[in-house]
């Protein structure tokens, strides 16, 4: 089967919960950030949630990028671990409803959980243990999969660990064998102060597609002005798509800039929303949109995920509503 997008990341089950300030402080983590914690931690978390109405479906960012691609109507494939266990068994229907074909086999183990808390300003405050997606390795990654796929799509989480760092290497390293575009997500800012030097060596290399947020575009050139960043990045990069976000985003693709407009929302959980984002510009691009056109599908998508709970759009775009968006 021939796939518009093939993904590897860290396959979560997202865990997501509307909390005060009040709790949030109590639990003594840091707001509007993601936190790696082991099971004793991620246990008594959940402890203190109970009583709250939690939302679960499959997660991890790459993971929510190709399901948002599924959502579009795109064909998009999945590689990352998971547990034999009752969480894994979610994550994996959430995934095949949608139409992803998953490539990685479950393992006696833990699923990794992702404990999102939302306060009242839309802030998340991610809270990972990372289970058995820790342990994704080069030999899970599918040859004859990527080989069939325009895009590979990596997240930057999973330079985080040795395995799962070698694992999405292999999966670039595949993909550059077959003439199969790259795709690659920064994640998180953290990230790049540690792997400074390996994602730009990525970025000048193999990545045909850098997605990050201004944060880490600042972060990654030492740059301040958006457009300084985008610029920064697209000589090395042939295409970058850079977020900002209510202001939109920008896009460079051969050469030229394209402005993307923000889309006003009053916005409850920023959870997914660079990972909405990515789905759309993934989906355009494969599906025979413009940059333009696939970058003005993408701010619609992500403010649409940002005024609902959770990383999954619950209402879909209409065939009309598509046809009015890239008009």
């Amino acid at each position: 089967m021939a796939y518009d997008v093939y993904g590897v990341g860290n396959s979560l089950v997202d865990i997501q919960a509307r909390i005060d300030d009040a709790l949030l402080g109590r639990l003594e983590f840091p707001k509007g950030i993601m936190t790696l914690v082991d099971e004793p931690t991620q246990c008594r978390v959940l402890g203190a949630l109970h009583g709250a109405r939690l939302n679960r479906c499959a997660g991890g960012s790459a993971a929510n990028t190709i399901a948002g691609v599924a959502d579009f109507g795109g064909q998009a494939a999945y590689c990352g671990k998971l547990g034999s266990d009752e969480l894994g068994g979610v994550w994996l229907q959430d995934m095949r409803d949608l139409g992803v074909s998953i490539v990685t086999p479950q393992a006696d183990g833990q699923t990794g959980t992702c404990v999102c808390l939302i306060t009242e300003d839309a802030q998340r405050t991610m809270l990972t243990h990372l289970g058995l997606s820790a342990t994704l390795g080069p030999d899970d990654i599918d040859e004859a999969s990527i080989q069939q796929s325009k895009y590979v799509y990596i997240e930057g989480y999973l330079f985080a660990g040795d395995s799962t760092k070698a694992a999405a290497l292999k999966a670039i390293e595949l993909a550059k064998k077959h003439g199969v575009k790259v795709a690659f997500t920064v994640s998180d800012p953290f990230l790049i102060n540690f792997h400074r030097d390996l994602f730009w060596k990525l970025i000048e290399g193999p990545v045909d597609l850098l997605f990050c947020n201004l944060e880490e575009a600042r972060s990654l050139t030492g740059k301040t002005d958006p457009i300084d960043c985008a610029h920064e990045i697209h000589k090395h990069a042939a295409n970058v798509a850079l977020t900002l976000g209510p202001d939109g985003s920008l896009l460079m693709h051969d050469g030229h800039a394209y402005p993307v407009e923000g889309v006003k929302v009053s916005a409850i959980d920023t959870t997914g929303a660079g990972d909405m984002y990515a789905a759309g510009i993934l989906y355009g691009i494969t599906n025979g949109l413009s940059w333009p056109q696939a970058g003005h599908l993408a701010s619609h998508a992500s403010a649409r995920v940002v005024a609902q709970m959770g990383a999954r759009l619950e209402r879909k775009f209409t065939r009309d509503e598509m046809s009015d968006l890239l008009k």
